[in-house]
């Protein structure tokens, strides 16, 4: 199955401390006196799996899938999606640094991925600057479904996806706020609060958020608002209808600059930068966002056996930017020229997920039957203007003055040279069913795929007015079987299609890019709860990349490229003795061209590491003095990756620790009970790391961020 597969010696290390780590839980015959874990449950009745839209777990379903809970998050501190994804297997985070901030962009195994679904519907993204990042505070789980996820959601990158799982309401009363502030000038103000509407048939969530702290670029500032509300009616013992909202301001989100490597990665005859360095003006540097999201779920249950989901949302939202591109830096090594631009956008959109779910037996095997139509529709105005560089001045690395544009002096054309707009229409028709055979699950899946994206206005002063079609069937089928010692070994197959813009230079439309996954592994659950693990190994096949055309111009293209991409993860997360937590990710991922005509076969892409890891440790003290405290250590290893696609040079590995402290006052004075102070420093020893795409464009990894908080819960 596994073709030219061989497995290191990292792998087979990997494999022994699996099986260190797990095998005291069942050696005793389940007399270990470890503490439980809490298995990751949402009890929400519209909540359904990411990697199956059932109630399937992840310790059952036969794919690879990470879910990172609420309490997991609060231990760690975590403010962002980014950071929620810097201790999972196969993700590789953070891609454009510690500077830039107003996107979440990962890859997973491999492949980039910022495509991110909200409550299980897509985030509608235009493909420019205007994408809806939904902050940490809202968010109750994080699901990471890896490898190529089509047949349920459609359009996808093969590497996998990443549903955020909002706070829901909950007839129980709880009621929170906390204050934060930190290094960077952080001030940070949050509250939440559930509870039932009176005596009535109505329960609510709202969460909210004001932050505001310089960015780790000098002269950018950051500051965000967010208000989130849920509410519940149970119409009846069958029926739940939810309405819920979505709104977030970001009057400044920071940079987006990047910085050449000399000078970043590399130390030049003149020096190195600071970390903090900024090669754009604090005259001509903006970015403000404005997203609104209405929805609504009607779950339904016919009976104890059949229940229909219907899950709404619709999207506004609005973004303006004024920025600057650096066109390469000059033989001086100091002198880097620059070229001003704006864009301004708005986008509108919804997305519908309907699901018809039925239990039933046929003799000895049980069927969860899944029958699912989805749709979704954006459309988005999109204005550009681009100075191409004239009367925009140069900035000199070396004594940077970041003061240097005067707006009312920059060469724009009169008007937008470019005005137009995309419409992106995506309607899917999906089955699957769900089988149980006392102890092995099958699970076996297909869909149909209606995709449409057109562009029309103009770009750059040309008229433009272009509509690509595609159409997809996908399909997906795995097993697994649960032994009795808690261990379940698995096999799936699965594939996935992205569409491709354009067409080859006899005007024939490039066909979608198409990929499929093999992946086998096992996985683990004590009986009593208290270890969890995970040990697979995948290869994926991505097909059908735009490629160049060898017998037509520099920009003619055809669609003969290949990417494959295979590996090796682990996740363990053992819950040692009533004290000690622990959370261990490691990935071994050799990613390569093999087809291509711009010699790029043989090549690893950017931001691909061949090795990463994770360790979180957790300590609880529940005696002495120290009694209420927790304290959490983490470290984080990425590999070296490459420059640039052509692999001509290899950006450095890094390793980061983190610490989390937190203490519970209550058990100190039972008149503050309720009240927790806790401490978070990312990066504590403000390690030094870059990322980049080629030598011209690189970031700033994240500088040490340190931050204090003292939250007040109560009933």
């Amino acid at each position: 199955m596994f073709d030219k597969f061989t497995c290191s010696r990292r792998a087979l290390a990997a494999a022994v401390s699996l099986a260190c780590v797990i095998t005291p839980s069942f050696a005793d015959g389940g007399q270990s006196a470890v503490l439980q874990l809490a298995p990751l449950e949402i009890t929400n009745k519209a909540y359904r799996n990411t990697a199956t839209k059932s109630a399937l777990t992840p310790a059952e379903t036969p794919q690879g899938i990470t879910a990172i809970d609420r309490d997991t998050l609060d231990m760690r501190g975590v403010d962002s999606i980014n950071e929620a994804l810097r201790y999972v297997s196969g993700v590789t985070t953070e891609l454009r640094g510690g500077s830039v901030t107003r996107l979440d962009q990962f890859t997973i195994r491999g492949f980039g991925n910022d495509q991110n679904s909200y409550d299980g519907l897509q985030l509608l993204y235009n493909d420019w600057n205007l994408q809806p990042q939904i902050d940490a505070i809202a968010i109750e789980q994080v699901e990471v479904f890896k490898g190529p996820t089509s047949v349920l959601y459609g359009s996808m990158p093969p590497g996998g996806l990443v549903n955020l799982i909002a706070k829901s309401p909950s007839i129980d009363s709880y009621h929170s706020v906390s204050f934060s502030l930190g290094n960077q000038a952080l001030k940070e103000a949050s509250f939440e609060s559930t509870g039932q509407i009176g005596n009535s048939d109505f329960s609510y969530s709202v969460v909210g958020l004001a932050r505001d702290k310089d960015g780790q670029a000098v002269t950018s500032e950051e500051e965000r608002y967010v208000f989130a509300p849920s509410v519940d009616w149970q119409v009846s013992d069958r029926t739940l209808v939810n309405l819920n909202m979505y709104y977030q301001k970001d009057p400044s989100a920071g940079i987006y600059n990047t910085v050449p490597a000399n000078g970043s990665l590399y130390r030049t005859e003149h020096g190195r930068l600071d970390t903090d360095f900024y090669a754009g003006d604090e005259n001509w540097n903006s970015y403000e966002r404005e997203v609104m999201m209405l929805g609504y779920k009607i779950n339904h249950e016919f009976n104890d056996n059949w229940t229909f989901l219907h899950n709404f949302r619709y999207l506004d939202g609005d973004a303006y930017q004024e920025n600057t591109y650096n066109l390469g830096l000059l033989a001086d090594n100091r002198t880097l020229p620059r070229a001003a631009y704006l864009t301004d956008e708005r986008s509108t959109g919804i997305t519908v997920d309907n699901q018809l779910s039925g239990s039933f037996s046929t003799g000895s095997i049980e069927h969860n039957l899944l029958i699912g139509f989805d749709y979704l529709h954006l459309e988005s105005d999109i204005k550009y203007e681009d100075t191409a560089g004239i009367a925009t001045p140069a900035i000199d690395l070396y004594a940077a003055n970041n003061n240097l544009i005067v707006p009312s002096a920059l060469s724009f054309f009169p008007g937008y040279s470019s005005d137009f707009t995309i419409d992106k229409k995506q309607t899917g028709f999906y089955l699957q069913d769900q089988l149980r055979i006392d102890k092995l699950i099958i699970i076996a899946g297909a869909r149909y795929d209606d995709y449409q994206h057109s562009t029309k206005g103009r770009q750059y002063a040309a008229q433009v007015d272009s509509t690509v079609k595609h159409h997809n069937v996908s399909g997906r089928f795995g097993v697994l079987y649960e032994l009795d010692n808690g261990l379940s070994p698995f096999i799936s197959y699965a594939e996935s299609f992205e569409p491709v813009a354009g067409s080859d230079r006899h005007g024939k439309a490039f066909e979608p890019t198409t990929a499929f996954q093999w992946e086998a592994g096992l996985k683990y659950s004590a009986s009593d709860s208290a270890s969890n693990a995970t040990l697979s190994a995948f290869k994926i096949t991505k097909e059908n990349d735009v490629t160049r055309d060898p017998s037509g111009s520099p920009y003619d293209k055809i669609q003969t490229g290949e990417v494959e991409s295979k590996g090796i993860e682990l996740e363990i997360n053992s819950q040692l003795s009533d004290n000690l937590q622990l959370m261990f990710n490691y990935t071994w991922l050799d990613m390569e061209v093999t087809k291509d005509n711009t010699g790029l076969v043989g090549k690893t892409p950017i931001w691909v590491a061949e090795d990463t890891a994770s360790l979180w440790a957790n300590y609880d003290m529940n005696r002495g003095a120290l009694a209420g405290a927790t304290a959490g250590l983490g470290i984080r290893y990425v590999g070296k990756t490459q420059l640039d696609a052509l692999n001509t040079a290899t950006v450095p590995s890094y390793t980061l620790v983190d610490l989390a402290l937190s203490y519970d006052l209550g058990a100190m004075k039972s008149s503050l009970s309720g009240t927790t102070v806790m401490f978070t420093a990312n990066n504590i020893f403000d390690k030094r790391y870059t990322s980049c795409y080629d030598s011209n464009n690189c970031w700033f990894g994240a500088e040490r961020t340190v931050e204090a908080t003292v939250k007040f819960e109560f009933e």
